[in-house]
């Protein structure tokens, strides 16, 4: 009887990042892709979210290694953190791991991690598994499809493409190689589902080159353009067009200015004698003779474009007339950020162009007639949407079954369900550990629910804290109540509050003595009982109450 090929993915369903897809058979393992995901609102003071890999570290002896698809955080940015578990082959193409590179050395990890450079078209074997990459278009150079050859069949994974015929770059996606699996044979696709509810076809990157350069022409000023740090392709036609019209070019932002050297240094980048400067020296030219790249085209608060805005940049001072052009779509949730900044930049008197205005962004991922494409071209006989929230896999399937792909043979999974495939035919089983390990500074995954419960509720009701003495003879108070409060109320304007808090502090402790209660749990239970409902009454707000009880 033959084994059952399985497929777990780890991440990357019914959410958008942290992809990870794990390809399980006998006693072989590989993974394709190991990416973080952004905290959302609720995730307070917490910098990344990467998979659980709990099911990969029990069976740390079947992986046989990691075949990343692109270089984008989604993709490979937890990678430093699976590798202080588990320490395998990492495979990729030039660029991308020319961009893992970096952040590997960053945790001291590069000496020890054993990165491998492949490059579409490549065939190589982990165990049991064949494995072939295939190119396609992104928004980050050297992007690939996994094709993955099993005992039962083939399995292609997209990873995020669109299907671009006048690339800025590179060759067009090799539909062909696509189509060659389709006729040898596709057991099952996973594909990209992220712009699934986008009619048509995506706008090619050069369409954006074409917007960017109307926005030189006749401009007298200064023009600063935020954008994606890993749009290489995006970074290079503004360096053509800086060429073109006279103009100095200055990056702004260190992911941005990573991006460069490695793009430069790899030979992605074409840079014209002269055109680069560095951003110290913008002040010797006339501004409109300058163009800055920055980063902060989603608002965040620490990014360069933030501090542009609201004067806290060093270098950089926006003016009346300064043309800003934010060429990045704005992610969902962060639209608040980003109209904070655009609000911002208008009112200190700059001309802001963004994709609600003009086409100066165009996505990394297919639209609906190039899934379809992809769907035709492999006419696999299972498919699992990939790389989406429920709503875009449900779309995904739904555009599969009008190809005439079965409903039998769509699986709509989640993180963790395993799919099982056999001989007699494919089901969705049992399901592995899977979910999010939170990252806070140097702490992964000693932040979980309690914790993020408990910041929550400090965020929104604040602290009291409760100091108190005991005698451990008798446990009468020796001094205090001491009471702090932190984000609930100021202590010097609520006297009034205060002295009664402390009286009730005092009436519970004396009932702890007529009832004989000793222990100090139980009288920190009575403490934070009586004392929160005393404050719900009078506030209707409920902070967090914490007694410290010192014995002497």
């Amino acid at each position: 009887m033959s084994e059952k090929l399985k497929i777990i993915p780890l991440g990357g369903l019914g959410e958008i990042g942290k992809n990870m897809t794990v390809i399980e058979y006998g006693d072989d393992i590989m993974i394709v892709d190991c990416g973080v995901a952004f905290p959302d609102e609720e995730m307070l003071g917490i910098d990344l979210v990467i998979p659980d890999i709990t099911y990969l570290e029990k069976n740390r002896e079947k992986v046989r290694a990691i075949v990343l698809t692109h270089g984008h955080e989604d993709h490979i940015g937890a990678i430093p953190y699976f590798l202080r578990k588990i320490n395998v082959p990492i495979y990729g193409t030039t660029m991308t791991l020319g961009i893992l590179g970096p952040k590997l050395a960053e945790h001291k990890l590069l000496n020890s991690a054993e990165m491998i450079t492949v490059s579409p078209g490549d065939f190589f074997e982990l165990g049991v598994f064949g494995v072939e990459l295939i190119r396609t278009n992104h928004s980050v150079p050297d992007s690939a499809a996994i094709a993955v050859s099993t005992p039962l069949g083939n399995i292609i994974i997209t990873g995020d493409f669109k299907i671009d015929p006048t690339p800025v770059a590179g060759k067009m996606i090799d539909l062909t190689r696509f189509g060659e699996y389709g006729e040898q044979g596709v057991l099952l696709l996973i594909s990209d589902s992220t712009n699934v509810e986008k009619p048509g076809f995506t706008m090619s990157e050069k369409h954006v080159g074409e917007t960017l350069e109307a926005q030189f022409k006749n401009c007298d000023e200064r023009i600063i353009i935020a954008t994606f740090a890993s749009n290489v392709h995006r970074m290079q036609q503004v360096i053509w067009i800086c060429h073109k019209y006279g103009r100095k070019l200055a990056v702004s932002g260190r992911s941005m200015e990573n991006i460069l050297h490695v793009a430069k240094s790899l030979g992605y980048l074409e840079i014209p004698d002269g055109v680069l400067i560095e951003l110290s020296a913008i002040g010797r030219y006339p501004k409109n003779k300058i163009c800055v790249l920055t980063t902060g085209s989603q608002g965040e608060s620490m990014s360069a474009l933030y501090r542009i805005a609201f004067a806290g940049h060093r270098q950089i001072n926006i003016g009346a007339g300064d043309r800003v052009i934010l060429a990045a779509s704005t992610i969902p949730g962060n639209e608040k950020a980003v109209y904070r900044v655009i609000n911002e930049l208008v009112r200190q008197g700059a001309d802001v162009v963004y994709s609600n205005m003009a086409e100066v962004h165009a996505s990394g991922h297919a639209s609906q007639e190039e899934l379809k494409i992809m769907l035709s071209l492999t006419h696999p006989t299972y498919f699992m949407p990939g790389h989406g929230e429920y709503r875009h896999l449900k779309a995904h399937a739904q555009l599969a079954h009008s190809v005439g792909v079965p409903d039998e043979n769509i699986f709509i999974s989640e993180n963790g369900r395993v799919l099982e495939i056999s001989e007699k035919g494919a089901k969705l089983g049992a399901i592995v550990p899977s979910g999010k390990v939170l990252v806070d500074g140097l702490g992964v995954g000693d932040v979980g629910s309690v914790v993020l419960r408990d910041r929550k509720h400090l965020s929104q009701d604040g602290l009291i804290v409760l100091v108190l003495t005991l005698s451990s003879d008798d446990g009468s108070l020796i001094s205090g109540p001491d009471i702090v409060s932190r984000g609930f109320i100021y202590v010097r304007e609520s006297e009034e509050m205060l002295d009664e808090l402390k009286h009730r502090v005092l009436n519970v402790l004396k009932k702890c003595q007529e009832d004989r209660i000793t222990d100090w749990m139980a009288i920190k239970s009575e403490l934070k009982s009586d004392i929160s409902s005393f404050l719900y009454s009078k506030t209707q707000r409920s902070p967090m109450i914490l007694p410290v009880i010192m014995e002497v």
